[in-house]
């Protein structure tokens, strides 16, 4: 099993999405950005390196949510979410090919990469239970 994390990066009352390259798996599906966990390193040591490396943004990790596990054909990924906030950085695409602020309502409108799904609906449950 691969240990992925992922930031839901709030900023105005958008959510940062971005779109995954042609020559990545799952090309040109949308998701929420992050990588996977290297040894020695804590998941929000990776997620704050991971969004340095692919956006350019320092991020702030507020509140883990409750991870998933998704099977592909060729492996299987424990997707790690956590909910964060920008500290710095401008947003500069080094492995994306796009990127999006959304709102809430707005994410079920893209084509996601289907391990990110469960995680839209355990977000909506987290915003939407917070009142």
């Amino acid at each position: 099993m691969i240990r992925v994390t992922c930031a839901i990066i709030e900023s105005n009352g958008e959510i940062l999405i971005t779109q995954r390259s042609a020559s990545m798996s799952q090309p040109l599906l949308w998701e929420f950005p992050g990588g996977k966990i290297e040894a020695g390193e804590s998941e929000e040591e990776c997620l704050k390196r991971e969004i340095r490396e692919e956006l350019n943004l320092h991020i702030n990790c507020q509140h883990m949510l409750s991870p998933n596990t998704y099977t592909y054909p060729n492996k299987t990924v424990e997707l790690i979410p956590y909910v964060c906030s920008i500290t710095g950085g401008e947003i500069s695409l080094l492995e994306h090919v796009a990127f999006e602020w959304v709102s809430m309502e707005e994410l079920r409108q893209y084509e996601w990469c289907p391990a990110d799904l469960p995680v839209i609906t355990t977000y909506i449950h987290f915003k939407t239970s917070q009142g």
